[in-house]
């Protein structure tokens, strides 16, 4: 009979966070053509993915931008980030409201 080895193993509980992912709704309904085509920093492939995506380099987020006006963000490793994210993307996406 094998006998259990009872080692315990030293944990590192410490921890960083890397990405803190978010949601926001915009309660407007984008045109995300129209912006992936004014915008350099916004993709927008719909046979690819139904959702724009924007990239916050100097915040070091990428937003996903979708046409009912929910925004997921990603990247950010504070809250702050998170909140100038959303911020910006709001008032950057004002123009670019579909008015029904």
């Amino acid at each position: 009979m094998a006998k259990k080895l009872k080692k315990r193993v030293k944990m590192d509980t410490g921890f960083k966070v890397e990405n803190i992912v978010a949601s926001a709704n915009l309660k407007v309904e984008l045109d995300l053509f129209n912006i992936a085509m004014k915008l350099d920093n916004v993709e927008y492939e719909p046979e690819q993915f139904p959702g724009a995506i924007m990239r916050l380099k100097d915040i070091g987020t990428t937003l996903l931008l979708f046409k009912n006006g929910k925004v997921i963000c990603s990247g950010a490793k504070t809250k702050k980030q998170i909140g100038q994210s959303i911020r910006r993307a709001a008032d950057v996406l004002q123009r670019f409201v579909t008015h029904v």
